[in-house]
């Protein structure tokens, strides 16, 4: 694996690890949940391979994949997707829990799991495989049973008043503290977050791999919506793998 930076004027320059950090470091005063979102797609767009994302994985999107990680609050994840890509909690190393102690992080990032009928499997790898227990993000009307089995496994179950709309979401991280924020997924999360406009940056590699199939596309929701982008930076690995972190356009504009 070695990363490149494409520059404005065509030229490249090799990228270091202290690199990555630096460029994908959130901006420094936040007041509200930055919400970055980051998805893994084939050259055809397929965003999974038999169901799952794994699979379109290359060694410069896992390095890339671990940073973010390593860099956020809170790992933001629907519960589709926690089932169909069997998630466990975050592990990171000695020296990214110095790093996050150092920026006054906490050591792990905890996983906050959105699911309107609190429908987290309390023996699941995303609980028994947690060193920090995930956060429940769920709705006032989700059964109270599931809830509580939540409550007596160890997690924190934090229930809105009413649908678990993008803003909605980005209110009950506001609450909770959580301000630098990683979302994977999946697809109708991305889209409810993008229909609110409360997406401020995404993280897509494409990975150098057709797969044709049914795999669907990384944001669906009931009404398109047009959010204008600007590449904040284009990374490239030997094998082929592009990565671009896209951010809204006002953002750069500041």
């Amino acid at each position: 694996m070695a990363f490149v930076q494409r520059i404005d004027n065509g030229t490249y320059l090799t990228v270091t690890d202290d690199d990555l950090t630096d460029l994908y470091a959130y901006p420094a005063e936040l007041h509200s949940p930055w919400i970055r979102v980051n998805f893994v797609a084939g050259i055809d767009g397929a965003v999974s391979q038999d169901g799952v994302s794994g699979g379109l994985g290359t060694p410069a999107d896992k390095a890339v994949f671990g940073e973010l990680r390593s860099l956020a609050d809170a790992v933001l994840v629907g519960s589709g997707t926690v089932t169909a890509e069997n998630y466990g909690g975050v592990e990171v190393s000695d020296a990214v829990r110095a790093a996050r102690t150092a920026r006054g992080q906490s050591e792990v990032p905890p996983i906050v799991v959105v699911t309107g009928s609190a429908s987290v499997d309390p023996e699941s790898t995303v609980v028994s495989g947690a060193e920090v227990p995930p956060i429940v993000l769920t709705t006032s009307h989700a059964p109270e049973d599931k809830v509580q089995a939540l409550r007596d496994a160890g997690l924190t179950v934090v229930r809105a008043d009413g649908d678990l709309t993008g803003d909605v979401v980005v209110a009950l991280l506001q609450d909770l503290g959580l301000q630098r924020v990683l979302c994977e997924g999946g697809p109708g999360l991305f889209g409810s977050l993008l229909a609110a406009d409360v997406v401020d940056e995404v993280c897509v590699t494409t990975s150098p791999t057709l797969s044709a199939g049914t795999s669907g596309r990384m944001a669906t929701s009931d009404a398109a919506v047009d959010r204008p982008m600007t590449p904040g930076h284009i990374l490239l690995d030997d094998d082929g793998t592009i990565l671009v972190r896209w951010v809204r356009a006002r953002e750069m504009a500041r």
